[in-house]
């Protein structure tokens, strides 16, 4: 699989570095998410505080498009695969742009204000989406903006964002969170995995959007310990890929960074400005204060570990130049299948009624034992004996049969990953990962089974022989 930045467009200059990396601890991601913090020095208690509700993800790097206008919903409905023309202001849903042959070209996170659609999409997406888009306009009454300098995201596991102290920006009295339709097919959607529960009912994600020059004081509230999510929001959370709650951590038992020398006390003209729930930054005379929690700042690696676990596809991540819907489960919560024409409808038709995808997700379960971590782009492989001969006659042949597309280690887990294989791999293959030279032995949770597609019950016809007399 090839790198998926390399099959989008250069990107335009990105947004400035956050101003959360000057946290104590943080250490900057790199690659497609340079600008933010890939950790803050602990990232499984960093996945504990998410899944408990306790921690927010600076996702500050990701783009921002708007597009408003009286035919902006009409006109997206006509080009993408998701059925938006009943979507309701302050509705989540998120849609595919697909190329004529029903390739996957852009992922994008979609909410609307009953004003403007705003298009929540990765950096390196946001330059080649917007020269599409303006493309695509002709006649209509739409107008594209990019806002990603004006506004910056904040990802959290909870969809209430004010259990956590943020409060999301509103420009047209809407609060602009999206929540994650992942947690549940959408409609007209349809789901190929076949667990009994699918771990992504467990995953309660939601973005949020805050104005960019409100990220300086959130630094500083985090920093003082000023942010405190709210006991009465915060709900038992079940892990992803667990079936029990997750137990509650005391305090003590939280790594938390003393605030800098250079950290910035609170005052009542910075709590003002900063983009979190007043009411959540003092929590003194409250009620709730006495049981009130420290939020904490969590980095990617915690949310990337947490959303392989939830089978969840990212674009950047899973997707490459031969892409289809179909191979990530996608068609769950992006593609309504009963809407009008799109742009690759037909593949998608084809494939989901005739056929099946050539490829499917797979979730790995590595052998840690020898302490590497494949990265994205290292190969699986699975033995092969080759025709005309046995097990026991011929030493089977190591072929490779796809590729890792996101890695990390679960504070549960262990050691996990995404991969994209062939769809002829039995399901109860022992595959191995290639990694820094070492052969890694990995066991699949099947996401996309083999008999994935093919849903329309077409009867056959007799094939039709040389007629003998009397027949």
């Amino acid at each position: 699989m090839t790198d998926p930045v390399a099959t989008i467009e250069a990107t335009a200059p990105r947004a400035p570095a956050s101003p959360l990396l000057a946290l104590p601890g943080a250490v900057q991601a790199d690659g497609i998410d340079a600008g933010v913090a890939a950790h803050y020095g602990n990232p499984m208690i960093e996945q504990r505080s998410l899944v408990a509700g306790r921690a927010i993800v600076d996702l500050a790097h990701r783009g921002v498009l708007g597009v408003s206008g009286p035919d902006r919903l009409s006109w997206l409905n006509s080009i993408a695969s998701q059925e938006l023309n009943s979507l309701a202001a302050g509705e989540s849903t998120e849609m595919l742009l697909l190329d004529p042959t029903g390739r996957l070209e852009y992922a994008i996170r979609v909410l609307d204000d009953g004003v403007e659609t705003w298009l929540l999409v990765e950096a390196a997406e946001l330059p080649g989406l917007q020269k599409f888009l303006d493309r695509m306009k002709f006649m209509l009454r739409v107008q594209v903006v990019d806002h990603t300098l004006a506004y910056a995201t904040i990802g959290a596991m909870t969809d209430a964002p004010a259990s956590v102290g943020i409060t999301a920006a509103a420009p047209n009295a809407v609060p602009l969170t999206w929540l994650d339709p992942w947690v549940a097919v959408a409609r007209g959607g349809y789901q190929y995995a076949e667990a009994p529960e699918h771990p992504g009912v467990h995953w309660t994600y939601s973005e949020t959007l805050v104005p960019r020059d409100s990220l300086p004081a959130l630094r500083d509230a985090l920093a003082a310990g000023a942010l405190t999510a709210r006991p009465a929001l915060v709900t038992p959370t079940v892990a992803p890929g667990l079936a029990s709650p997750v137990p509650a951590v005391s305090e003590s038992a939280v790594s938390e960074p003393a605030a800098s020398e250079s950290a910035v006390s609170l005052s009542a003209n910075d709590a003002a400005s900063v983009a979190v729930d007043p009411d959540a930054i003092s929590a003194a005379g409250d009620a709730a204060s006495a049981v009130a929690v420290r939020v904490t700042p969590a980095g990617l690696l915690a949310l990337e570990a947490l959303r392989i676990a939830a089978w969840r596809p990212r674009r950047a991540r899973e997707v490459d130049e031969k892409s289809i819907p179909h191979e990530l489960d996608w068609l769950r919560t992006a593609v309504h299948l009963s809407k009008g024409c799109y742009r690759g409808q037909e593949t998608v038709a084809k494939v989901h009624n005739l056929g099946h995808p050539p490829r499917r997700l797979v979730m790995l379960h590595l052998d840690g034992s020898e302490g590497v971590l494949p990265a994205p782009g290292d190969p699986v492989q699975a033995d092969r004996v080759r025709p005309g001969s046995s097990e026991a006659q011929s030493e089977p042949e190591r072929v490779g049969v796809g590729t890792i597309t996101s890695s990390a280690i679960h504070y549960e887990l262990g050691p996990i990953a995404l991969a994209v294989i062939k769809r002829t791999i039995p399901a109860g293959s022992t595959l191995y990962v290639e990694s820094e030279g070492i052969s890694i032995s990995a066991n699949q949770e099947i996401i996309v089974p083999q008999s994935a597609g093919s849903v329309a019950d077409i009867p056959r016809l007799p094939r039709l022989g040389i007629r003998t007399p009397g027949h």
